[in-house]
């Protein structure tokens, strides 16, 4: 299920990331659908989609931070 446009993203991720963070998410998102289809590829019992969710957290991470208001902001 990877997603084409932001306006597809879960609800959450749209109404916290600013507009690159959700680009960054999809992306991310999108390749690890790719890359993670067969489970010997995952780690434990984790979903396909589970682990696309990981990945794109992980991704933002990487540019992004929650500031003392809770608000995703460069870092």
């Amino acid at each position: 299920m990877p997603y084409k446009t932001n306006c597809e993203l879960p609800k959450m991720v749209r109404e916290n990331l600013p507009e690159h963070g959700q680009d960054i998410y999809r992306e991310a998102f999108n390749s690890a659908w790719e890359e993670y289809k067969e489970p010997s590829e995952r780690r434990g019992d984790t979903t396909r989609e589970e682990t696309a969710h990981k990945v794109a957290w992980s991704a933002v991470k990487k540019v992004y931070e929650k500031d003392s208001k809770g608000n995703w902001v460069k870092r």
